[in-house]
């Protein structure tokens, strides 16, 4: 018997609508259609109105699937409708399948079907109808007609992908990443207040916030870069020579300039960092792109599932946590609401410690410090020693346990540290010596996708191994897929408890409340997160950090030095 044959009804269901940049969606039209018994339901916009729920069974005996989910559960959200119980998403299953392995014709809904070789008729003219439901406000008896059609169309391809993949799915975890996109779809409709007067003149004095940048960063490093606002090659060449920092080349013996390399080099040179801040700035202010609706609300497409391990992925140009440090300063609560970022206390290491079984690191991490603890266990600072203390060691064995994290050697970890290889050797060796179960365990992960083909998280999201894969990101892999996995099992966790999540941001959440309501409500989401660590790592829980603002305050997210240049280009405009 398959895995869905218990369900009463199987309902495949698309809806058309459009959305311009950070607005919540215009439903337009809605065809469902039910599997076993055929039924097709075809409605326009103003009868759905009429409807205080789906017309068709959505409870606990029926199961509803659509392709990229979250798009079709923000459709409910807007006209009022509960969601539904059993959720699968046959974009994310797809997703799951080929994750690891190229995909000719893209991940959506023609790609799909062309990679199964299962036929696409009826999908000839998809580019024009969306064009014709974006571009109009008002439609003709025809062109009704065939924008029913096509989400027809749709349907009937979506059925057809269904029968090839169904028996391939694996429940309860398809239908738990089902779950997930009703999670996305509150968070992109609540979106993430901001401050749109501040934005918009920012926009206005672009002109003169760029000089003032510019003439900032020049005074601090006390060398010119910009010539007529644009960055000069020849002067930064100049800059790295006299400092005398060994910048990486590409095969012409040119500066490599990508921003990769400028974010590398930062971390060793902090002058640098002044640098990379100022060029991404510029052209953040030159392209601004960020999603803002007319509520004054951040919103985007979250892409959940959209990285190879299962992260979300929105558009960096698009989702203000994309952009520089400093933008997320217009970040700022309503009158008489509170925001808070939570966070978890090192993700990544904890994840590590308890997938490994690895004793040692879980008490480092259980020491509320593990970068201190680990430079307590090899004997480099005493048993006594604090952040405030012993800062300068504890930075070093921090580097090594986030180097470890990325599968960093010795020559990268020297670079990083500005010491010598036999340097950085022996602080490897330290950290093989003290998490050797670690060591062990990672090994057998890379190991095993090498000869099996294939990494898997707890909850069964899956990325297929190529013989030529890079080691480094297979052993990575655990750490993020599963973090990623915590990340969707809080948010699912939170959003059934009424918390507002505005956004997931890596591994951390921007959630909204009502000012004398916050502090329960912080409190109820890192329940939330103890609760998803521990359902992925066997029982063993992280920690989470929180910071909260009221109206008006707003974070402090770092790039102070361009916010204050910001703020006061705009003093004489009392903004």
């Amino acid at each position: 018997m398959a895995w869905c044959d218990p369900y009463d009804e199987i309902w495949v269901v698309d809806f058309e609508y459009r959305c311009p940049s950070g607005h919540r969606p215009f439903v337009v039209c809605m065809v469902a259609k039910e599997l076993r018994s055929g039924r097709v339901i075809r409605l326009w916009r103003d009868d759905l109105l009429k409807l205080d729920r789906a017309p068709f069974a959505a409870g606990r005996s029926s199961l509803v699937i659509a392709y990229y989910a979250a798009a079709e559960m923000s459709c409910f959200l807007e006209l009022g409708w509960p969601l539904p119980v059993n959720v699968v998403d046959l974009h994310v299953e797809f997703r799951c399948a080929t994750n690891g392995v190229p995909v000719a014709h893209g991940n959506g809904l023609v790609g799909a079907l062309i990679y199964f070789g299962l036929p696409v008729t009826g999908l000839d003219d998809k580019d024009e109808i969306r064009s014709l439901i974006i571009d109009n406000c008002i439609y003709t008896g025809d062109q009704r007609k065939r924008i029913l059609e096509y989400c027809e169309s749709d349907v009937s391809a979506a059925a057809r992908l269904w029968e090839v993949l169904c028996d391939s799915l694996t429940d309860p975890y398809c239908r738990w990443r089902g779950e997930y996109t009703k999670s996305i779809a509150a968070m992109e409709r609540r979106g993430i207040p901001v401050d749109v007067e501040k934005l918009d003149y920012i926009s206005e004095h672009r002109s003169e916030i760029v000089t003032a940048l510019i003439t900032e960063a020049e005074q601090r490093l006390g060398c010119r870069f910009f010539i007529d606002d644009c960055f000069n090659t020849r002067l930064f060449t100049e800059w790295v020579r006299v400092r005398g920092i060994d910048w990486p080349r590409l095969e012409s013996g040119a500066l490599a300039l990508n921003d990769g390399v400028f974010r590398d080099m930062a971390k060793v040179h902090p002058d640098v960092d002044v640098v990379r801040t100022l060029r991404r700035t510029l052209i953040q202010l030159r392209n601004n792109k960020l999603a803002v609706g007319p509520d004054g609300r951040n919103r985007c497409i979250l892409s959940p599932f959209a990285s190879v391990t299962g992260r979300n992925q929105p558009s960096s140009s698009k989702f203000i946590f994309g952009q520089s440090k400093w933008l997320r300063s217009v970040i700022r609560p309503e009158p008489g609401k509170a925001l808070a970022y939570i966070d978890w206390d090192q993700q990544e290491f904890g994840i590590a410690a308890a997938l490994s079984g690895d004793k040692a690191m879980m008490t480092a991490y259980d020491s509320g410090d593990p970068y201190l603890g680990f430079a307590k266990l090899v004997g480099a600072v005493s048993p006594s020693a604090t952040r405030e203390t012993h800062g300068a060691e504890r930075d070093i064995y921090k580097t090594v346990v986030l180097g470890v994290q990325y599968s960093m050697g010795e020559a990268g970890l020297a670079a990083r540290l500005a010491c010598s290889r036999l340097e950085a050797r022996n602080l490897l060796k330290q950290h093989r010596a003290a998490f050797s179960r670690f060591w062990q365990w990672q090994e057998r992960v890379v190991n095993s996708a090498i000869l099996t083909g294939r990494l898997r998280t707890v909850f069964d999201w899956q990325r297929a191994v190529p013989a030529d894969a890079n080691p480094r990101s297979l052993a990575n892999f655990p750490m993020q897929g599963n973090g990623a996995e915590m990340m969707r099992m809080a948010a699912v966790l939170a959003t059934e408890a009424g918390i507002g999540i505005c956004a997931p941001v890596h591994d951390a959440f921007l959630i909204e409340a009502d000012a004398d309501s916050v502090d329960s409500d912080v409190a109820c989401m890192q329940s939330c997160m103890t609760k998803a660590s521990a359902a992925v790592l066997g029982g063993f829980k992280l920690r989470s950090d929180a910071e909260i603002v009221r109206y008006p305050d707003r974070f402090d997210f770092g790039g102070e030095w361009v916010w204050d240049v910001i703020n006061r280009s705009l003093d004489p405009y009392q903004i």
